[in-house]
């Protein structure tokens, strides 16, 4: 049997990468907002990505185990993401008009043959708007696309999708529009919060507003890093309540190859949607950099409502939501956790509401440590923010150590 012509592209490494990754937003300017760049540039980095491995499994199973070639093509259990016929990157190259409609029947078709991204990711990215994305700009972005070759072979490493994602989502975070760190994260402050906390193999790791999934991703490459295991050894959970975020956090896990990380869609405060038997699930870690002074959190109907009882130690003020982002990481922590969340430094210091709730949980000895963070290191705001970590289990070095001081420090 001939063997497949193997017509590997030139290296690609992640400058490459990034290099193509900045061309594909010039390709976008003008006709849609920067801050909406990664939602397609994503999309189609994943389509092409998977397409290529896709064909490159094909040539492995002709080449290296003998398959017929249709058998190869045609069997879903031979591959990672199945692609059918209209998902392939050919057949979308070759379209020169409704390249949208075209593009978003690849996205539907791949979806519906894949379990594991089945009404998760992909069909949230629409292409098919004339006015923002016409035709030529679409096919100008096809055809750049098709410059790179993304084959396992021809990739500096396998990690080098997530890592460009994070060049992208670092490019475009001053056009956001966001505020303080609800858009991204400086990478240096997570490697810190995740070196800290220091998950380990087997642990759950929960993030309750994990916007694209960065502090989630971090902790799998913890594990692979620190503790001699794989990415894969830990269970991770997410909620994001904007549907592009959630689409592109559900994207970057698959480019990570954490396809089994679990990101659900909604307004954590007034639906948290990790439950066992009803109640909220338990977690060896709970990690969140929330939108910092957060206005309507949903606080009346907390109130009225209070699901799963979770404002313990009262109600922080509507237009501040710190503490109560807090008080649902409490409420979501089992017994021998740690906490650790990113915040403006007021929650340190505001009076009323916040104090007598910030009072009781130092008496209660669950701040384990407050770390300093200095100005001008978010995006969009010169405000220094803070690291709280928190646990239910103080060590007994450390127990009355965080309330004395606040004592001693007022005298």
């Amino acid at each position: 049997m001939a063997k497949l012509q193997n017509n590997a592209d030139s290296y690609v490494d992640l400058d490459t990468l990034e290099s193509h990754l900045w061309e594909s937003a010039d390709i976008l300017r003008g006709s849609i907002d920067s801050s909406d760049y990664k939602n397609y540039i994503f999309g189609l980095l994943f389509l092409k990505r998977i397409s290529d491995r896709f064909e490159e499994e094909v040539e492995e199973l002709v080449n290296e185990r003998g398959l017929d070639e249709q058998i190869a093509r045609n069997d879903p259990d031979f591959h990672d993401f199945y692609i059918p016929e209209k998902g392939h990157w050919n057949h979308i190259k070759k379209q020169s008009q409704d390249i949208g409609s075209t593009l978003n029947k690849a996205l539907e078709a791949i979806e519906d043959e894949n379990d594991e991204i089945e009404e998760r990711v992909l069909t949230s990215i629409d292409f098919n708007d004339k006015d923002r994305l016409p035709d030529d700009v679409l096919e100008e972005l096809v055809n750049h696309f098709s410059k790179l070759n993304f084959k396992n072979e021809n990739l500096e490493d396998a990690d080098i999708f997530g890592r460009a994602y994070e060049y992208l989502i670092r490019q475009f975070a001053d056009d956001s529009g966001k505020k303080g760190g609800e858009f991204y994260t400086p990478r240096e402050v997570v490697k810190l919060l995740i070196r800290i906390l220091d998950p380990e193999p087997g642990m759950r790791v929960y993030d309750p507003c994990c916007g694209s999934g960065g502090m989630l991703i971090y902790s799998a490459k913890h594990i692979r890093n620190n503790n001699g295991g794989r990415m894969q050894d830990i269970t991770l959970y997410g909620q994001e309540k904007n549907l592009n975020t959630w689409a592109i956090a559900e994207i970057n896990m698959l480019l990570h190859n954490l396809p089994d990380a679990k990101i659900a869609k909604g307004n954590t405060m007034r639906n948290p949607k990790f439950l066992d038997d009803g109640n909220l699930k338990q977690f060896d870690i709970v990690l969140a950099n929330p939108m910092w002074n957060q206005k309507k959190w949903s606080k009346e109907y907390l109130k009225e409502n209070n699901p799963h009882n979770r404002m313990q130690y009262g109600f922080p003020p509507k237009n501040k939501a710190d503490w109560a982002w807090i008080q649902h990481m409490l409420a979501s922590l089992n017994k021998n956790g740690r906490i650790g969340v990113i915040l403006d430094n007021g929650v340190l210091s505001r009076s009323r509401s916040e104090k007598k709730i910030r009072k009781s949980i130092l008496q209660d000895d669950l701040i384990e440590a407050v770390i300093a963070l200095p100005e001008n290191l978010f995006y969009n705001t010169g405000s220094p923010g803070t690291i709280l970590i928190i646990t239910k289990t103080n060590p007994k070095n450390l127990k009355t150590k965080s309330y004395s001081f606040t004592q001693r420090s007022k005298n």
